[in-house]
């Protein structure tokens, strides 16, 4: 069954089939809940053009921040690798955890106590309700696979992080790796 295979921790890559759209074309997701109630993630491959500094002034670092999906892009969300510095941290798995004590994280952020590859940041999330990823999973939208880069993940670089993904796959999805954005393009 879909949703025995469905674990936080694991990634979500989006099939070569979902182009147009956004949010998800492309996307590598990294399941950050996953119960009978439904899903959390956050897409962790698609920065965007603006540093926490940017958001927050009184931060001063210039660390990325990433659109984590359509949900509350009002709303910033962090994922970090440092639960002994940062209070009131939930483990996602593999020592990888999601957010904390915001205001002891800017102090740490701006003593240089977190630098960029143990923090990323992220505007919304990516939610599905009961039932709603499984559904997406029957329909072939993702293809779920392990984190095998446990809390490293967190200072991957994302530029060709999708791309790496699907050439990880092989066979059917190679021709893909290679292929433009959109294909109509071509």
């Amino acid at each position: 069954m879909i949703s025995e295979k469905l674990k936080k921790g694991h990634l979500l890559i989006a099939e070569p089939s979902i182009f147009g759209d956004l949010s998800f074309s492309r996307s590598v997701i990294l399941l950050a809940d996953h119960n009978k109630d439904g899903s959390v993630g956050f897409i962790i491959n698609k920065p965007l053009k603006y540093t926490i500094h940017d958001l927050i002034p009184d931060i001063d670092a210039r660390f990325k921040i990433y659109n984590g999906g359509p949900v509350e892009q009002d709303n910033l969300y962090f994922i970090h690798d440092i639960p002994e510095l940062i209070p009131n941290s939930v483990e996602i798995s593999n020592g990888i955890y999601w957010g904390g004590d915001f205001e002891s994280t800017k102090e740490l952020i701006n003593s240089g106590k977190i630098s960029k590859n143990n923090i990323r940041f992220f505007l919304g999330y990516t939610g599905w309700e009961e039932d709603q990823l499984e559904t997406e999973m029957e329909c072939n939208s993702w293809i779920i696979t392990e984190n095998n880069y446990e809390n490293k993940i967190i200072g991957k670089s994302a530029a060709h992080f999708w791309k790496e993904q699907i050439m990880e796959l092989g066979g059917e999805y190679l021709i893909w790796s290679n292929a433009p954005e959109n294909p109509y393009l071509n």
